[in-house]
Parts: structure tokens; C-alpha cells; sequence
């Protein structure tokens, strides 16, 4: 169960920059269309996402404005700025690399083969 939290600690950005690259959304729908999304096997607890919402705001990734609905206090919504859909084109590739790199030794690939980089 560690390791699930820790791997989803580091990709929280990228699963937060996939959700908000469809359309506008405040934090508490980004964690449950991420939780509806992955089948409801990656949770946030209440608080954990909100840092990462802040940095990738400073870093220039996302944009806020406060939204008044007709009913309930106002909230915070977030859209991807175009460095962030940049950024999650970069940590998609990254991922994907990840991954078949992985996979490659867990599956005994080719020794000495390197597999094709994604660009």
C-alpha cells in the first residue's frame, strides 16, 4: 500500500494536468474524476491535493479564479495554461517510457536491446 500512495504522490501532477486539460474543474471534482476515471482504485485523502494545485499554479501550469455558484460558498477553479498542456505532453512521454522500460525487464525483453524512446 506504500508504494501505491508513493507512486501516486509522484504522478499526482500528470493525473491532475490530464483531468484539467479537458475543461475547467474546482479540486474536489479533479480528485473524484481522477477516483471515477482509475475505476475508484487511485483515492485522495481530503488536503493532499491541494498542494500540488498550488505548485503547478506557481510553475505556471494552471490558472484559478474564484467561481460563486447559485448554491454553496464560492470555489477555486482550475484550467490548464497552454506551458501545461506542454508539460503534460513532456510528462506523458516520460511516463510512457517509464513504463516500457519496466515492463521490458519484468517481461525478460531483449538483453542489450534498448527499446524505442517515445518523442
Amino acid at each position: 500500500m506504500d508504494m501505491e500512495r508513493e507512486l501516486l504522490k509522484g504522478n499526482t501532477p500528470t493525473l491532475v494536468l490530464a483531468i484539467v486539460r479537458d475543461g475547467p474543474l474546482h479540486g474536489y471534482a479533479i480528485a473524484r474524476e481522477i477516483e471515477r476515471r482509475s475505476g475508484h482504485s487511485l483515492k485522495f485523502k481530503d488536503g493532499t491535493l491541494y498542494p500540488t494545485l498550488q505548485t503547478l499554479e506557481s510553475d505556471g501550469y494552471l490558472v484559478s479564479r474564484w467561481e460563486n455558484p447559485p448554491s454553496g460558498p464560492a470555489r477555486k477553479v482550475y484550467a490548464i495554461t497552454e506551458s501545461g498542456v506542454q508539460e503534460l505532453a513532456r510528462r506523458t512521454r516520460s511516463w510512457l517510457n517509464f513504463v516500457q522500460s519496466v515492463s521490458d525487464v519484468l517481461g525478460g525483453g531483449q538483453h542489450g536491446q534498448p527499446h524505442t524512446q517515445l518523442s
